[in-house]
């Protein structure tokens, strides 16, 4: 490998993203770094970002950009990180926070923006299939809707800088892995990467 890799990866709930992640882990020895893990190590070092997140975690709400943009910062300026590379999951949610995302960065780039795209009624299936006691057709609906209007501007974002790279995330999880390190190894070959 060269130079650490940086990616970010989208997928609707029941897209398998989080197996996907695992193997990128373990493909290219990145740090997998979720939105829930950046806040729970705050609240874990008793920081005053991880204060204020844990009070409007623990009061149901949503945690905003002027949280989640300085502990994503902090999370990527990590040792670990920087050595490493990472691959980004649940982070960015909004523009706002893919510009921060981009400042944090500075000189050093993203190589890929993975959209893990699997079609909603499959994913409606796959949640359905889970069994979960909140997976009501109407709870996996709502998610659904509000992922994609929350997200779409994201991805747009992502597309319009070059860096989107659809995935095809129907198939067996061998056949999506394949695809997706094929997708990767061919932005990191275009950067001049070792791939």
């Amino acid at each position: 490998m060269g130079k650490p890799t940086r990616l970010v990866i989208f997928g609707r709930q029941g897209a398998g993203k989080g197996t996907q992640c695992l193997r990128l882990v373990e493909r290219y020895g990145v740090v997998h770094i979720s939105t829930g893990d950046m806040l729970r190590a705050e609240r874990a070092a008793d920081t005053k970002l991880g204060r204020d997140a844990g009070r409007i975690m623990d009061a149901g709400g949503l945690v905003g950009d002027d949280i989640m943009i300085p502990v994503a910062k902090n999370r990527i300026a990590a040792a670990d990180v920087v050595s490493a590379g990472f691959v980004l999951d649940g982070f960015p949610r909004t523009t706002d926070q893919a510009e921060g995302l981009f400042a944090a960065l500075g000189d050093e780039r993203l190589h890929a923006v993975i959209n893990l795209d699997v079609p909603l009624d499959e994913v409606t299936t796959r949640m359905k299939a889970r069994g979960r006691g909140d997976d009501t057709d109407e709870a996996i609906a709502q998610r659904l809707a509000l992922y994609e209007k929350e997200t779409q501007p994201v991805l747009d974002w992502f597309e319009e800088r070059g860096l989107l790279v659809p995935v095809d995330g129907l198939g067996t999880e061998e056949e999506v892995t394949d695809r997706l390190i094929s997708a990767v190894d061919r932005t990191l070959t275009a950067d001049g990467d070792d791939a």
